[in-house]
């Protein structure tokens, strides 16, 4: 060993050493015994640092004895469960309902789980998006995840509009990573009148930008157009102020940073300006109309003033046990001591990775602009996150070409992890020697 690889060794042992303590100190501690965390690939460590939750969280514990306790009662019921299951089926969704507001900051009647993220916003966007005259546009941002392109363009052709010239992408000023709000609300203001929806990302799901939704709300408004929001990597991850933001509505998924299972049950919100408004058009189903008549089996539908209007079909059980039980983990640590968190782990992580060679961090550096995610442009992204999983443990993932995501999740990240993940990608980043 030479002198340089003892200094080396010594000055990782002693970062290692202030990893730890700061977890000892942590003013929340982390909640990570909550959790199933995976074995680390390769057998390098007895547990991943999972740095993916911004993919698929982990499971709570919990999750298991709420799904047995619905097997049981399926088994021992069957169609009685509806009403005399320990959770009625009838009416499970409504234990969902005033956790997930606050997790979004809005009223319960204006929330919703169901369906699945992108329905949700076609459903959103068959009441919200009303091209006419000059106003037919859709502003999304220009890196919008797929699934939002998709959705925006097929809407403009399902109005018989050219979607090369109805989807606006705001891109980035040359050369910069992330849109300016500034820049945002120049647009609105120059375009506005042509502009029917805005509909972007809250946090983006590739860079990592956290958007100033307040600001952009008010100037897509202002401007004319309804304004709603993709919040995948948004809840449970920054708080929300929806209902005071005054945005017309939102929608999430719930198996990220909510941990609610491969594929889990979404989330929608619609201010209460709108549940209350009975001649909004609607895509309709008979859930969404009002549980006090639903059963009389009436051919007119009742809607109800709530976010349950858009309801279409009877909530999925055994999908919305495990977003019960990540929703009462949110309920009970709050989104504000997570988001304090948050910052600590994210801004630690950052400090540790600006001295990696070859891997340049293209997340805000400014910690209000940003939520629990750093994204870094590498080559060989996806062969580099192959390798930290198999000789370090560190559980990343890639979005090709060149992008690796790393997501210290407050609920079980820790410090050390954020020192795993550091000192793994200075073994294999590009640049290392």
């Amino acid at each position: 060993m030479t002198p340089g690889d003892t200094a080396g060794s010594r000055d990782a042992a002693s970062a290692e050493d202030e990893a730890r303590r700061l977890d000892e100190t942590d003013p929340l501690p982390t909640l990570r015994g909550e959790f199933l965390v995976p074995p680390a690939p390769g057998g390098s460590h007895p547990e991943a640092a999972y740095f993916a939750g911004n993919s698929l969280g982990l499971q709570p514990r919990s999750v298991a004895g709420l799904l047995r306790e619905e097997l049981e009662d399926w088994a021992r019921l069957a169609v009685e469960g509806h009403t005399r299951a320990r959770r009625p089926w009838v009416d499970y969704h409504e234990l969902l309902r005033e956790p997930a507001a606050r997790l979004v900051g809005a009223l319960p009647h204006e929330v919703v789980a169901m369906n699945s993220l992108t329905v949700n916003l076609h459903l959103m966007m068959a009441t919200f998006y009303r091209p006419a005259g000059d106003r037919t546009r859709i502003v999304i941002e220009d890196s919008a995840f797929p699934s939002d392109s998709y959705a925006v363009a097929s809407q403009a052709v399902h109005h018989g509009l050219d979607p090369a010239r109805t989807v606006v992408r705001l891109r980035p000023r040359p050369g910069e990573e992330h849109l300016r709000t500034e820049d945002v609300l120049r647009f609105l203001e120059r375009e506005g009148p042509t502009v029917a929806l805005l509909m972007l990302g809250g946090v983006n799901y590739l860079t990592g930008q956290l958007m100033d939704m307040p600001a952009i709300t008010q100037a897509g408004r202002a401007a004319g157009a309804a304004v709603g929001w993709d919040l995948a990597h948004a809840a449970g991850n920054v708080p929300l102020r929806l209902h005071d933001w005054d945005v017309d509505f939102a929608a999430w998924c719930s198996y990220k940073y909510l941990n609610g299972g491969p594929g889990a049950v979404a989330g929608c919100f619609v201010h209460e300006r709108h549940v209350r408004d009975a001649s909004l058009p609607r895509l309709a189903g008979w859930w969404g109309t009002d549980p006090s008549v639903r059963f009389r089996m009436e051919p007119q539908i009742a809607p109800p003033a709530s976010a349950d209007a858009w309801q279409l079909s009877n909530p999925p059980i055994l999908a919305l046990a495990p977003v019960l039980a990540s929703l009462r983990i949110f309920d009970r640590v709050g989104m504000d001591a997570l988001r304090a968190r948050s910052g600590r782990l994210t801004g630690y992580l950052a400090s540790r990775l600006a001295a990696v060679r070859g891997a340049e961090t293209i997340t805000p550096a400014d910690p209000a602009a940003r939520g629990s995610q750093l994204s870094l442009r590498v080559t060989d992204a996806g062969g580099l996150v192959r390798r930290l999983a198999e000789r370090h443990g560190v559980v990343a993932d890639a979005r090709e070409p060149d992008v690796i995501r790393l997501a210290p999740v407050p609920l079980y990240c820790t410090f050390h992890d954020c020192h795993r993940a550091a000192e793994a990608l200075a073994d294999l980043a590009p640049g290392a020697a």
